[in-house]
């Protein structure tokens, strides 16, 4: 089984001096490729750079270059200029991280919404596809893709611990759904099980968003507590699980569609 994972955060400072490591340990779990995630123009550079630096011979490794809403506020107007230089890179397959959090509030909204639209603008003239992040945001997520969604060639919810009807939304806006190991949590992800089997094949994604979101039903787990792509197996029993598949089916057709969705090369 050959494996995808679309959201590793690799720059991440837990992970300095271990990237390589990593990435093996991933490979040899069956993880083929991996998509390194950018959540500002300086980490969508880094991701960018690890790329490079660990993956000259083998495309085992792309990147996706964005704006996350936590950094929104940062969004000036020589920050397209940048963005659009990363994006041309070939490395770089997906705008994004970008979105709306109204979670946590890290920018305010009004500038949320802006450094979005700006990167909308930008995937629809590139026509790459998005990689975005919403938290108790549905709403208003759904309202600016609406207006741009035939533009764009594809979009993914990733990261998706939502509730039904945000899931039905998503979908009948013809968005791509990651999850993650929220699904293994049995504190938080339970309402996951039964929505997972209503995510069309063609449609649905895996994730590791390593470090974060260790998946709780991981046995042993590791001593530092920390995720990695190496883990995405787990993701993927479970998620296989509850939409009562085989773990060979479900690795084939989610890897089959993270291929189509960032035009990856074949692993």
């Amino acid at each position: 089984m050959q494996l995808i994972d679309i959201g590793v955060n690799l720059t991440n400072s837990s992970f300095h001096g271990q990237q390589a490591a990593i990435v093996e340990r991933a490979v040899e779990a069956g993880v083929s490729r991996m998509v390194l995630t950018g959540t500002s123009l300086e980490v969508s550079e880094q991701a960018l750079a690890l790329c490079h630096e660990l993956d000259a011979p083998g495309q085992h490794l792309f990147a996706t270059a964005g704006v996350h809403p936590h950094d929104a506020k940062s969004w000036t107007s020589d920050s397209e200029r940048q963005l659009r230089q990363l994006l041309a890179e070939q490395r770089v397959v997906a705008v994004g991280e970008c979105g709306l959090d109204f979670n946590r509030d890290f920018s305010p909204r009004p500038l949320q919404e802006k450094a979005l639209e700006a990167q909308l603008a930008l995937a629809a003239e590139l026509q790459l596809p998005v990689f975005l992040h919403e938290r108790d945001a549905s709403e208003r997520l759904l309202g600016i893709l609406k207006n741009l969604r035939d533009h764009l060639p594809a979009a993914v919810v990733h990261c998706f611990t939502g509730e039904r009807a945000a899931l039905f939304a998503y979908l009948d806006l013809d968005l791509h759904i990651g999850i993650t190991g929220w699904i293994c949590d049995e504190r938080r992800g339970t309402h996951l099980h039964p929505l997972v089997g209503n995510i069309p094949t063609g449609r649905l994604m895996l994730e590791s968003d390593a470090p974060y979101l260790l998946p709780r039903s991981l046995r042993p787990k590791p001593k530092n507590g920390r995720n990695e792509p190496a883990f995405l197996p787990e993701v993927l029993r479970e998620v296989a699980l509850h939409r009562g598949e085989s773990l060979e089916q479900t690795a084939a057709h989610t890897t089959a569609t993270a291929e189509a969705f960032f035009q990856l090369s074949q692993g």
